[in-house]
């Protein structure tokens, strides 16, 4: 199954540039958490309502690597997409593209566990972790309606 891929456009602002006039490093990560969360709301999961449901997914893990610089007042695309997921961790790949010639700008990787609201690794239904990856209709939100669905120990 390929992976489905959600692009997030912003525009580089220039308080995101360095002195050389190119984008400073750590604003890709901040470019990925933002393509990340609007991957989920796409998918029909924002954020927000995971975390109503008990559940986070901090960062365990992230990686960046840059191949040409992005400039100030660019328009980039970041392509999102889930590579991994089970009922325990999640695992993006990110790849960011320019606009004026699209190429790989930089790509890079996140992985995140899935935690209670006391910062405990929770093993979710494998239901979202599908839902999350693809493998369900992102329209049908009706599994969310289960209050035991998010945490069901249940495979």
């Amino acid at each position: 199954m390929n992976p489905i891929i959600y692009r997030y456009q912003t525009r580089v602002r220039y308080a995101e540039i360095d002195r050389m006039g190119v984008a400073y490093h750590s604003r890709y990560i901040e470019w990925f958490e933002a393509a990340r969360t609007d991957m989920l709301r796409e998918r029909g999961l924002p954020y927000n309502q995971l975390e109503a449901q008990g559940i986070s997914l901090p960062v365990i893990e992230i990686h960046c690597r840059y191949y040409k610089p992005v400039l100030y007042d660019e328009l980039i695309t970041v392509h999102t997409s889930v590579s991994h997921a089970n009922r325990l961790k999640l695992h993006l790949v990110y790849e960011v593209y320019g606009e004026s010639d699209d190429v790989l700008r930089a790509n890079g990787y996140s992985l995140h566990c899935f935690v209670n609201h006391q910062g405990r690794p929770v093993r979710v239904d494998r239901r979202l972790a599908d839902f999350i990856i693809g493998k369900s209709n992102p329209h049908d939100t009706s599994i969310f309606s289960d209050p035991e669905f998010i945490l069901n120990k249940q495979d």
